[in-house]
């Protein structure tokens, strides 16, 4: 919201104002999935956070609104969204420094932070055409942050890969009738005709009630 206020205060701001139009909607749909799905406390707590975040930047619109004119309202804005945008960027740190403990990647999609740093990326090249500080600042941490984001997933989905293989190869091999189980699989896929090994028996017919059938018919 505030980029887009910012926006308003720049000529030939048209695709800033735009796209966080879109960011505006879209997030909104993830608060609302969020505290309709979330816990009674984290929805609580969601709650008052939106209460006084949303609460600030309309006071700071406000106040900048009607006792700033010019170039100060606009330095104003700019940095109020250049503290933001780089808290948003630097949001995903607690989750980093839980990969780094934890040396899984289970809660940090690689994708979320390859497409922030494609984002990052572009916008600090278009603040950077336009000369624009204010757009440029924020997204060179963007950058940084997204960067090392993928490097962590990268090394620690290694790792786990190597953990896992290596879990594979002590898993000790089933054993049936003395035999071990992967080489009778292995020996079946590359045999032409069905094999068994071991002492178990196929191709009989033979009916295991004959006996007791035939003394049945006798005693009738």
């Amino acid at each position: 919201m505030l980029w887009i206020y910012y926006a308003t205060l720049k000529p030939n701001a048209f695709l800033l104002m735009t796209i966080n139009s879109i960011g505006c909607v879209v997030e909104t749909i993830y608060i609302i999935v969020f505290i309709v799905y979330a816990p009674k406390k984290a929805r609580i707590l969601t709650l008052k956070l939106l209460l006084v975040f949303n609460m600030g930047a309309l006071v700071l619109v406000l106040i900048t609104h009607f006792f700033s004119k010019g170039r100060s309202r606009i330095h104003v804005i700019g940095w109020s969204c250049v503290v933001t945008s780089a808290a948003v960027f630097a949001a995903p740190l607690s989750i980093m420094r839980s990969v780094i403990h934890t040396k899984s990647v289970e809660f940090m999609p690689f994708t979320l932070s390859f497409f922030l740093t494609c984002s990052a990326i572009l916008w600090l090249v278009y603040g950077l055409l336009l000369k624009d500080f204010y757009i440029s600042l924020p997204n060179i941490v963007g950058v940084v942050l997204g960067t090392i984001q993928m490097l962590l997933y990268v090394v620690y989905k290694k790792f786990n890969n190597n953990i896992a293989k290596d879990h594979e190869r002590k898993q000790p091999s089933p054993i049936v009738n003395g035999k071990n189980i992967n080489h009778i699989k292995a020996s079946n896929i590359h045999s032409s005709s069905p094999q068994v090994s071991g002492d178990i028996e196929v191709g009989r017919d033979e009916n295991l009630y004959g006996p007791q059938l035939e003394h049945s018919d006798d005693g009738v």
